[in-house]
């Protein structure tokens, strides 16, 4: 016989466990007392197995029955009791609690031997990790059923302890704040602020995606929870969290939050707008100034496009070692067989390498890639205005100066534009691009013709240090180091619970390391000078580190110890 489970509650996370249940040969008695609710399930997941309810009476046979209302104490323990009364005796009952103590709701449900904990990070389907909260009143019948439903639900049981998985909640949940806020300011649209940060950091959802899928009601009540337990601003609810939940837009389980959903709970793609109202500019030849990492990677992905490209470096020993680096950087694209060597014949005849700007004087697009400093940028930018021909496009790819001060560098601030690629250029996807008050409209449009070009996801985002993904990604960083100082919760452990819970690709510790904590620091500190209040401050540990030459995965420890590179 196919177990029977009842879930009580079907906004996000009911619905999702429902989904995955009856998939997977469960069946499923759903209870939820607004109609509106059970409608849009109905329509979301109809079947023979699948029993829709307003009455908790109809779990009478129900082996297991999950609650999963919103996270509020009182409400979490009248329907425990409720269920106890109402449901056979020997039912199991598992509560959905993030942060609530599993004990405390046992007891006071009446039968604390039958009551076991359930802690989604993120809801199935989605989610496909979970954390079973027992206690020492829970019999081991009731675990034992717990972990078969659990597991009947598709879901891999994980065991991350309660300070961990709370860390961890709360840097994502001040995250998402702080992209929310920079959607209310206007700095980007949803679907940009989405891609941007999902792309940039390697992630499986964008930090407003996510927040739809977990409810947004649930985020809003539980960074009030976090402000009035920690005092820390930055998990004060968003003035746009808090109308859209008023309003009823909740994510995902409403039809509507930051996102659209149909009736099978797939996002709707907005109307596609036209990005710009210029005509892009032909590009037939390229330069790139910076012979870098980053200058190295571009002038690579406009030579592998079909752009005949110049690359300048500051000596010939300079320009000729970046050279053999892309040709290494492509012998390798052949020895995995993405090209062949005819194609890297073809592709290494485009590029040419100098060191002095008069060589690009036919470019129709220069792309500065040299220190992140103004001073050193400057010069740059100004012997590329001098060389170049009118109508070429300069661009920067600052990731952490005023673009606008970079195009009032040159005497064409009209042809300036920001275009900020991300480390390594030929394999990440994302390109920003910044335009500012003075950038010509057929210059953006051209910077987002190139982009599609190299075959980049480009998004657009208004000239501030930091633009989307720095500004989003260097706080939570910084709220990591945080919180080690301020709780008992590890390195380890923080990084476990975010690569587990939260399907990152890293945890916040592994990442500083990789990035470099003087890269980081310096980031920080940029960030901090711009900001009218000051922030972030970067945290006094990691000064520290820094200071003692603890750099990370250069210098071979950081946050971590460093072995072999990993």
């Amino acid at each position: 016989m196919p177990l029977v489970i009842g879930v009580v509650g079907l906004g996000g996370l009911g619905e999702g466990l429902a989904k995955v249940l009856l998939a997977n040969g469960a069946e499923v008695i759903g209870v939820d007392s607004d109609l509106d609710v059970l409608s849009r399930v109905h329509r979301r997941l109809s079947g023979p197995q699948l029993t829709l309810a307003t009455e908790l009476v109809d779990l009478k046979r129900a082996d297991l029955v999950i609650e999963a209302l919103p996270e509020e104490f009182e409400t979490k323990a009248t329907m425990l009791q409720r269920l106890v009364e109402q449901c056979a005796p020997g039912t199991v009952f598992l509560t959905t609690t993030p942060t609530l103590s599993v004990a405390k709701l046992a007891i006071a449900s009446g039968a604390p031997d039958r009551v076991v904990g359930l802690r989604y990070s993120i809801p199935p389907p989605y989610g496909q990790h979970a954390s079973l909260i027992g206690t020492s009143m829970a019999s081991p019948e009731a675990f034992h059923l717990a972990r078969k439903a659990v597991r009947l639900a598709g879901t891999e049981i994980v065991s991350l302890g309660g300070r961990s998985a709370e860390a961890a909640t709360a840097l994502l949940y001040a995250c998402m704040n702080r992209t929310i806020n920079l959607a209310d300011a206007g700095y980007a649209t949803v679907e940009d602020l989405d891609t941007a940060v999902k792309l940039g950091c390697g992630l499986k959802f964008g930090p407003l995606h996510l927040l739809d899928l977990i409810g947004l009601d649930t985020v809003r009540t539980a960074l009030g929870k976090l402000h009035e337990i920690t005092g820390d601003d930055s998990y004060v609810p968003s003035p746009l969290l808090d109308r859209m939940v008023g309003e009823g837009l909740l994510g995902r389980k409403t039809g509507q939050g930051f996102h659209r959903y149909d009736d099978r709970g797939e996002i709707v793609p907005p109307a596609r707008n036209r990005v710009t109202n210029g005509e892009p500019r032909e590009i037939r030849r390229a330069g790139v100034v910076g012979a870098g990492l980053m200058g190295r990677g571009i002038a690579e992905i406009l030579i592998v496009a079909g752009i005949p490209t110049t690359l300048l470096a500051r000596t010939p020993e300079k320009a000729a070692e970046a050279q053999d680096k892309i040709w290494s950087s492509l012998t390798r694209g052949v020895q995995k067989g993405r090209m062949s060597e005819q194609d890297r014949q073809d592709v290494l005849a485009r590029l040419a390498v100098g060191t002095g700007c008069e060589t690009l004087g036919d470019a129709d697009i220069v792309i500065e890639a040299v220190a992140e400093d103004m001073t050193v940028k400057r010069a740059v930018l100004q012997g590329i205005d001098e060389a170049t021909k009118p109508g070429a496009i300069i661009a920067t790819t600052t990731s952490s100066l005023s673009v606008t001060d970079c195009a009032n560098a040159t005497s064409r601030p009209a042809d300036v534009i920001g275009l900020h690629f991300f480390n390594p250029a030929p394999v990440m996807k994302l390109v920003e691009i910044v335009r500012t008050e003075h950038t010509a409209d057929e210059v953006h449009a051209t910077a987002h013709a190139l982009a599609k070009w190299l075959r980049k996801t480009a998004v657009d985002c208004a000239d501030r240090v930091g633009f989307i993904v720095n500004h989003v990604l260097f706080p939570y960083l910084n709220d990591a180091i945080g919180m080690l100082a301020r709780t008992d919760v590890t390195v380890e452990e923080i990084d476990t619970a975010i690569v587990t819970a939260f399907h990152h690709p890293m945890g916040p510790f592994t990442l500083l390391d990789t990035i470099g904590l003087d890269v980081s620091l310096a980031i920080l500190e940029t960030l901090g000078a711009a900001s009218k209040a000051g922030e972030p401050v970067p945290a006094e540990e990691l000064r520290r580190l820094v200071a003692a030459g603890h750099l990370g995965r250069k210098t071979g420890s950081g946050f971590r110890l460093v072995d072999k590179g990993k």
